[in-house]
């Protein structure tokens, strides 16, 4: 079985190659365009971690072009897919949303269309708790409706949704939506909330603060992601669903903001900013399906988390 990740050098994806390696036997694909959305050299430096693993082949390339697609499925004999590759960010999505509704949306099109003419057996989309969007009950029910998405990311990651299910109803795809929630821990991308806040509060800078701070987040550590995916690479009666992969204990960014306080032990220069209208009022992750479906349970609790990524930000920021 060789399992092929898309966007496999960023920071879940490096994660969740390390995770498979880890775990079983099979061969990983990872392709990855290494994209300028932030420093490609943090995307390479997480790909030489393993890039010399004979397990794993690394393809530098583009989901999105048909040639790429289907070249990598055909040679690389892939039976499974985990989708990651994306063009991520809620706030960017507003300034280029054509190019979002491109990445997320019309080229995973392409890459199920190759599915399609190249049968696999499981193929997972990682997706995000921004489809639940503005009017979503807490916490969010995957088969609850859904309210409308507050940015074109999530606009776009729900439209990509849709495109998989449709493609599992007419053509049998093996599609599974995995809808993660807030995500951190090393190697985090360096224009999130926990990245930004860290850098500011350990270099004595100020800190942005959009809003009072009384927004909820349901934070989920990588290697609690990285398990949830892992399971559902085999776990029966997933195939059409849509899964939260989340911790289901938000907390309020004033909060986050003193765990990092305390780990880092100084004191935030808070800078306050109004509110966003693209960022949602909260989010908060059902695990009742993905603990009956995947056996899914978070392990890593905020406090931990929290001082694990600040004492692995102090340490990186000094080599």
């Amino acid at each position: 079985m060789s399992i092929l990740i898309t966007g496999g050098a960023g920071f879940i994806g490096s994660h969740l190659v390390e995770h498979l390696l880890a775990m079983g036997r099979e061969r990983l694909v990872v392709l990855d365009n290494f994209n300028d959305y932030y420093d490609p050299q943090l995307k390479r430096q997480n790909a030489a971690a393993w890039s010399g693993n004979p397990r794993i082949v690394l393809v530098e390339g583009d989901f999105g072009d048909v040639d790429t697609a289907e070249k990598v499925l055909l040679d690389e004999k892939v039976t499974a897919i985990c989708h990651l590759a994306a063009s991520p960010g809620v706030p960017t999505s507003l300034r280029q949303p054509r190019e979002y509704f491109q990445n997320n949306v019309v080229n995973t099109v392409t890459l199920l269309e190759a599915v399609r003419r190249h049968p696999v057996d499981r193929f997972l989309f990682a997706s995000s708790s921004t489809v639940y969007g503005r009017g979503a009950a807490a916490p969010f029910v995957e088969d609850a409706p859904l309210g409308i998405p507050a940015s074109p990311y999530g606009a776009s990651k729900r439209a990509a949704e849709i495109a998989g299910l449709t493609y599992h109803q007419l053509f049998g795809t093996p599609f599974v939506s995995l809808r993660f929630f807030n995500v951190y821990g090393p190697r985090l991308r360096p224009e999130l909330a926990l990245a930004v806040f860290t850098r500011a509060i350990l270099e004595g800078m100020p800190l942005p603060l959009f809003g009072d701070g009384s927004v909820l987040r349901d934070f989920t550590h990588v290697s609690d992601i990285c398990g949830g995916v892992a399971a559902a690479l085999t776990a029966p009666n997933i195939v059409g669903q849509c899964v939260n992969l989340g911790h289901d204990q938000p907390i309020a960014i004033r909060r986050l903001i003193e765990l990092i306080e305390q780990a880092a032990g100084a004191k935030a220069l808070v800078e306050h900013h109004p509110p966003r209208t693209e960022d949602m009022p909260f989010t908060h992750a059902s695990l009742t399906k993905a603990r009956q479906l995947l056996g899914y349970e978070p392990t890593v609790d905020i406090e931990a988390g929290v001082r694990e990524y600040v004492e692995w930000l102090g340490r990186t920021r000094l080599m």
